[in-house]
């Protein structure tokens, strides 16, 4: 089972070059980013009460970060831990996406979603009650772009005739693309539209282990293999050997926004966990 980290790559904390290093040097196997590209001052908590964290407000582009990393790295994975697409353009996020793979070698990891913020999405445009629909309408146009010479697309979001757009990704038929959330109507969108699942880890991983049951039987009915990758588990060794007991993929532990001493401490830490 392969080890990644979710880095909350804030303008405040350590450089994402210095955090992309030390997981190499360490032997961990990917970096993922978060996204969100403001948070809305009215908005000052989740729905379930707990305060939205400074450090939302903070974040530096996903591809950006990534692209550093890569430049500092010739292994480690590249993951978005999430991207919101749909408050994003389409052929631009293709081009994001192709452009990053090529100048890695094939390295990305493209972890998305639909996103909770209704006020920040509708910034960007988008309706919150379809964002699900436009969701999976923005995936099938992306794996359009990146397989198709001349590529075109009419759903029902997105639309466009043919256009040409290089480069193409390195990975074949393009990169990986895991989809977060814990819903059955989320297992579903994965077999349909992505190739693996990134469930949130939280306290418990019964969760996790009863959602994969769920996955393996819809995944078998359309004769598909959706690998798993957990996303935040505890560093618990009794719950990331369950895991890795259940043949999750990778699990992938949060490190959160310091400055360098802190994290490359708390890296050293998790390292105990790399085979």
């Amino acid at each position: 089972m392969d080890i990644g980290i979710f880095y909350v790559s804030a303008d405040y904390a350590t450089p994402v070059t210095v955090v992309a290093e030390a997981l190499e040097q360490r032997g961990f196997e990917s970096i993922w980013v978060p996204e969100h590209t403001h948070m809305p001052a009215s908005v000052a908590d989740f729905a379930d009460g707990r305060a939205v964290p400074e450090d939302y407000s903070h974040l530096l582009d996903p591809f950006v970060a990534l692209t550093a990393a890569a430049s500092v790295t010739t292994k480690l994975r590249l993951g978005t831990g999430i991207c919101l697409i749909i408050e994003r353009d389409t052929i631009q996020t293709a081009k994001e996406v192709a452009s990053l793979d090529y100048l890695s070698g094939g390295r990305v990891e493209l972890g998305v979603g639909a996103g909770w913020n209704k006020l920040e999405m509708e910034n960007h445009g988008t309706d919150y009650k379809s964002r699900y629909v436009r969701m999976c309408d923005q995936i099938e146009a992306l794996k359009t772009i990146w397989h198709d010479e001349k590529a075109e697309y009419h759903g029902s979001h997105i639309n466009f005739d043919e256009i040409y757009s290089w480069p193409k990704p390195v990975q074949d038929p393009h990169p990986p693309i895991l989809l977060g959330g814990e819903s059955i109507h989320t297992l579903r969108r994965i077999v349909r539209h992505c190739d693996g699942w990134l469930p949130r880890g939280g306290q418990s991983v019964e969760p996790v282990l009863q959602g994969m049951e769920t996955l393996k039987q819809l995944a078998d009915e359309a004769g598909r293999d959706i690998p798993v990758s957990v996303f935040a588990p505890m560093p618990d060794e009794t719950a990331v050997n369950q895991l890795s007991s259940a043949g999750v993929k990778r699990v992938i532990f949060m490190l959160p926004a310091e400055e360098e001493s802190k994290t490359l401490s708390r890296l050293d830490r998790l390292s105990r966990f790399v085979n």
